[in-house]
């Protein structure tokens, strides 16, 4: 199933997730729907409350760095599939974490960050930690931690983020972000409008609105 994304200027993506407490049929449905609607919107990562839900579970894919990108014949139709766009994009592990705490973090880096609530809209140099350690559930509770350096790194903070409430451009300075937001104006009130009918067609269908 794919779910509508929760855009900016919706309450939701500014509130706090609860942990996940019930490993079942239900939760893991639930992650494969997420799975699908992160690759819909060809994103490399979607945190539960970008689908409306408040719990603390996002997925995420990591890709090979040092892939070299393929240049597509003229003729070439773009991958729609999940599995060709797992192949188009080197994709070499595919996350569900639930419950996820990062244990540790060292080094920093700076990198292009953009969101699937704020499309189109992205900044060049968010500060991040180059590496770290990820303690986290999966779909069956079990136990694991993971360790990720470099644009993997970033993808997971990034989710993890939002489970927190927070999004990228709050990672600025107060100074930038202000800058930011004033050059983005007009996308930002487009987007929060966009917000605003995805909030009422979800409102209007309840089916559209994971449970778990």
């Amino acid at each position: 199933m794919i779910y509508p994304i929760r855009y900016y200027g919706d309450p939701v993506l500014r509130k706090k997730a609860q942990p996940i407490t019930t490993f079942d049929d239900t939760l893991k449905a639930v992650a494969d729907s997420m799975v699908e609607t992160m690759y819909d919107a060809y994103g490399i990562g979607l945190a539960a409350p970008q689908v409306g839900l408040l719990k603390r579970m996002f997925v995420a894919i990591e890709t090979d760095p040092n892939a070299k990108e393929s240049e597509p014949d003229d003729d070439d139709a773009p991958p729609k599939t999940i599995d060709e766009l797992r192949e188009a994009w080197n994709v070499i592990g595919e996350y569900i974490m639930i419950n996820p705490k990062i244990v540790s973090k060292s080094g920093e880096q700076f990198g292009t960050d953009g969101c699937l609530s704020t499309p189109g809209i992205f900044h060049s140099a968010i500060k991040r930690d180059m590496d770290i350690v990820v303690e986290y559930q999966d779909v069956t509770g079990k136990e694991l931690t993971l360790e990720a350096s470099g644009r993997f790194s970033h993808v997971i903070q990034h989710e993890n983020d939002h489970l927190n409430g927070v999004l990228f451009m709050d990672r600025l300075s107060d100074t930038e972000k202000r800058a930011f937001m004033q050059e983005h104006r007009e996308e930002f009130a487009e987007i929060q409008r966009d917000a605003k009918h995805v909030m009422k067609q979800v409102k209007q269908n309840k089916n559209l609105q994971p449970v778990v």
